[in-house]
């Protein structure tokens, strides 16, 4: 059992890690370079009754990669004594999912360093009982990252606590202040290698995952892709360009996300620039897409969809729209051009999955496949079909 380290009869010490300035937003330093540098930086994340569902879409990307945290566990008191990757993707990862805090404290034998608020639901606002867990967590020295609308460091109690437990909140939606936020200027023109958005059909349907596996393969078979994160779990994954863009006053998200991508060009001179999509160009409640297909100015489109989707997430009134409709929305609302479909296997058996892949390549004419059920190796395939340049980048043993 634990004690409060900050308690009088508790001699416990706490490892802080200040945050530095990345991009306009205020980051945890990477977990390969904090102040000890001798360990990674670690952390629990909080899921309650949504870890492997749609508004647990922080957590189960955390879970899936993160560049700066060692995960310990995740508090879901509905899926507790589970192993995390077999709830997800059927595979075990020793992290297992705990039934509240104190769970995850005895089974983690340490004060992690961050607790990381994993959900995000569709009011983007705390409970009343995530208020009070987070000031718990606080008072035993770990450091929140806070991934809502709601931005803690601005509540008069959240900064007593912090104050008083030498701890900080990152806000991560918090934007810039407005004298430094950038308006579109053109300068995306400035970059030469190919940009490829990855969009949807819908909401959490899986396009950071998507664009977070493509990146991957890519650099994998010798092919230097950056990805820019544009929400908040890419943020906190780690990626190291990024905005949040659904925070951002919507007269500089083009201008944001543009200055961005071209601060990733010029730094990391990359063959390829992977932009992760949010929300869906159809879909009334989200403007983002439009965003990031009039910021970035993609050369291609990788598609996100979820055939066994029936209705929009959070909106059962509204049916979902079809391939075929959303890519032809794209590509009247954008110079870009559609280069494939990736499938979001929610409710699919392997079977139904292949089927769905024969099924819209057929269809619509567009390589198509699953980024988590089939070999990455048919994303770097269907990149490799459209921009032929990128195969020519290729080590000469490849």
């Amino acid at each position: 059992m634990f004690t409060n380290p900050n308690s009088p009869s508790s001699n416990a010490s706490v490892a802080k890690h200040k945050p530095v300035a990345r991009n306009g937003i205020s980051m945890p330093l990477p977990s390969q370079f904090n102040e000890d540098k001798k360990r990674v930086a670690t952390a629990i994340v909080y899921c309650e009754s949504n870890f492997g569902a749609i508004d647990g879409k922080t957590a189960n990307g955390l879970i899936r990669h993160s560049e700066k945290y060692r995960i310990l566990s995740v508090i879901d008191s509905e899926k507790a004594g589970l192993d995390t990757g077999m709830v997800l993707d059927d595979e075990p990862n020793a992290i297992p999912i705990c039934r509240d805090l104190a769970d995850s404290l005895a089974q983690a034998d340490i004060i992690p360093d961050y607790f990381i608020f994993g959900m995000a639901p569709s009011s983007g606002m705390l409970s009343i009982h995530e208020r009070s867990l987070i000031l718990e967590a606080i008072s035993y020295g770990m450091n929140i990252i806070n991934g809502l609308h709601e931005f803690l460091n601005d509540d008069p109690v959240f900064k007593v606590a912090c104050a008083a437990s030498k701890v900080e909140i990152l806000d991560v939606r918090k934007p810039p202040s407005k004298k430094d936020l950038r308006m579109f200027s053109g300068d995306i023109t400035r970059v030469t290698c190919p940009r490829i958005a990855v969009l949807g059909t819908d909401c959490a349907i899986g396009k950071r995952t998507t664009a977070t596996i493509l990146t991957r393969a890519l650099n994998d078979r010798g092919v230097k892709a950056v990805m820019v994160g544009t929400g908040q779990t890419g943020i906190i994954q780690g990626a190291r360009y990024g905005i949040a863009l659904d925070a951002i006053p919507s007269q500089f998200c083009a201008g944001e996300l543009e200055a961005t991508i071209v601060e990733a060009f010029q730094i990391e001179n990359p063959d390829v620039i992977i932009v992760e999509g949010q929300g869906s160009l159809s879909h009334p409640a989200f403007s983002s897409s439009s965003f990031i297909l009039r910021g970035s100015c993609p050369n291609g489109v990788v598609l996100q969809h979820a055939p066994r989707r029936v209705n929009r997430c959070d909106f059962k009134q509204m049916t979902m729209p079809t391939p075929a409709t959303e890519i032809n929305l794209i590509q009247t609302f954008s110079d870009t051009k559609v280069i494939g479909l990736t499938i979001n296997h929610e409710n699919m058996s392997d079977n139904e999955v292949s089927e769905a892949i024969t099924h819209y390549e057929c269809k619509l004419g567009l390589p198509t496949t699953d980024a988590l059920s089939r070999p990455p190796e048919r994303l770097v395939e269907m990149v490799f079909s459209a921009f032929p340049v990128l195969k020519k980048k290729l080590p000469a043993a490849a």
